[in-house]
Protein backbone atom coordinates (compact mmCIF):
# COMPACT_ATOMS: atom_id res chain seq x y z
CA UNK A 1 0.00 0.00 0.00
CA UNK A 2 0.83 3.27 -0.90
CA UNK A 3 -1.47 6.38 -1.34
CA UNK A 4 0.45 6.66 -4.71
CA UNK A 5 -0.56 3.39 -6.20
CA UNK A 6 -4.24 4.14 -4.28
CA UNK A 7 -4.45 7.70 -6.59
CA UNK A 8 -3.39 5.52 -9.28
CA UNK A 9 -5.36 2.37 -9.29
CA UNK A 10 -8.57 5.10 -8.30
CA UNK A 11 -7.23 7.57 -11.29
CA UNK A 12 -7.13 4.00 -13.89
CA UNK A 13 -10.91 3.38 -12.79
CA UNK A 14 -9.97 0.46 -10.99
CA UNK A 15 -11.98 -0.80 -7.65
CA UNK A 16 -9.58 -0.97 -4.78
CA UNK A 17 -10.28 -3.20 -1.78
CA UNK A 18 -7.26 -1.68 0.89
CA UNK A 19 -6.89 -4.28 3.74
CA UNK A 20 -4.69 -2.29 6.84
CA UNK A 21 -3.62 -4.89 9.33
CA UNK A 22 -0.59 -6.14 11.36
CA UNK A 23 1.38 -9.26 12.07
CA UNK A 24 0.48 -8.28 15.81
CA UNK A 25 -3.24 -7.74 14.87
CA UNK A 26 -5.24 -11.10 17.04
CA UNK A 27 -8.32 -9.57 14.95
CA UNK A 28 -6.84 -9.07 11.33
CA UNK A 29 -5.26 -12.63 11.61
CA UNK A 30 -8.90 -14.23 12.16
CA UNK A 31 -9.96 -12.07 9.23
CA UNK A 32 -7.47 -13.15 7.08
CA UNK A 33 -7.92 -16.65 7.54
CA UNK A 34 -12.10 -17.15 7.85
CA UNK A 35 -12.62 -14.13 5.44
CA UNK A 36 -10.44 -12.73 3.10
CA UNK A 37 -8.19 -16.30 1.99
CA UNK A 38 -11.42 -18.48 0.80
CA UNK A 39 -11.24 -19.33 -3.20
CA UNK A 40 -14.36 -17.92 -3.56
CA UNK A 41 -13.60 -14.38 -2.38
CA UNK A 42 -10.00 -14.57 -4.70
CA UNK A 43 -12.05 -15.47 -7.48
CA UNK A 44 -14.36 -12.70 -7.29
CA UNK A 45 -11.32 -10.01 -6.92
CA UNK A 46 -9.85 -11.41 -10.37
CA UNK A 47 -13.49 -11.74 -12.22
CA UNK A 48 -13.81 -7.98 -11.25
CA UNK A 49 -10.51 -7.12 -11.36
CA UNK A 50 -10.25 -5.46 -7.98
CA UNK A 51 -6.62 -4.53 -7.17
CA UNK A 52 -6.03 -6.25 -2.98
CA UNK A 53 -3.55 -3.76 -1.26
CA UNK A 54 -2.19 -4.45 2.01
CA UNK A 55 -1.69 -1.43 4.28
CA UNK A 56 0.85 -3.09 6.61
CA UNK A 57 1.17 -1.47 9.59
CA UNK A 58 2.82 -4.06 11.98
CA UNK A 59 6.04 -0.70 12.38
CA UNK A 60 3.43 2.07 12.39
CA UNK A 61 3.88 3.00 9.17
CA UNK A 62 3.01 6.57 9.04
CA UNK A 63 1.27 6.80 5.51
CA UNK A 64 -0.72 4.14 6.67
CA UNK A 65 -1.77 5.91 9.95
CA UNK A 66 -2.66 9.01 7.63
CA UNK A 67 -4.89 6.60 6.45
CA UNK A 68 -6.35 5.20 9.74
CA UNK A 69 -6.92 9.21 10.99
CA UNK A 70 -8.68 9.66 8.11
CA UNK A 71 -11.37 7.19 8.29
CA UNK A 72 -11.72 7.89 11.93
CA UNK A 73 -9.80 5.32 13.38
CA UNK A 74 -6.81 4.96 15.54
CA UNK A 75 -5.73 1.62 15.01
CA UNK A 76 -6.11 -1.99 12.56
CA UNK A 77 -8.10 -3.50 11.54
CA UNK A 78 -9.24 -1.22 8.77
CA UNK A 79 -11.25 -2.47 5.64
CA UNK A 80 -11.93 -0.36 2.54
CA UNK A 81 -13.85 -0.60 -0.16
CA UNK A 82 -13.39 2.05 -3.27
CA UNK A 83 -16.00 0.92 -5.82
CA UNK A 84 -14.89 2.48 -9.82
CA UNK A 85 -16.06 6.39 -9.95
CA UNK A 86 -16.98 6.25 -5.89
CA UNK A 87 -15.96 9.74 -4.43
CA UNK A 88 -15.34 7.75 -0.55
CA UNK A 89 -14.31 4.49 0.51
CA UNK A 90 -17.29 2.02 1.88
CA UNK A 91 -15.99 1.09 5.46
CA UNK A 92 -16.00 -2.61 6.12
CA UNK A 93 -16.96 -4.18 9.92
CA UNK A 94 -13.58 -4.57 11.78
CA UNK A 95 -15.16 -8.31 12.43
CA UNK A 96 -15.41 -9.55 8.65
CA UNK A 97 -16.76 -12.52 6.89
CA UNK A 98 -16.64 -13.57 3.31
CA UNK A 99 -19.87 -13.05 2.50
CA UNK A 100 -20.03 -9.18 3.98
CA UNK A 101 -16.80 -8.57 1.76
CA UNK A 102 -18.74 -10.63 -1.13
CA UNK A 103 -21.68 -8.06 -0.46
CA UNK A 104 -19.67 -5.09 -0.30
CA UNK A 105 -17.85 -5.62 -3.66
CA UNK A 106 -21.20 -6.19 -5.26
CA UNK A 107 -20.41 -10.02 -5.86
CA UNK A 108 -22.59 -11.92 -4.49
Amino acid sequence: YSTARLASLRAENRPVFVDATAAWCITCLVNEKVALSGSRLRDAFAKNKIAYLVADWTNRNPEITELLEAHGRSGVPLYLYYAPGAAQAKVLPQILTESAVLSAIGAQ
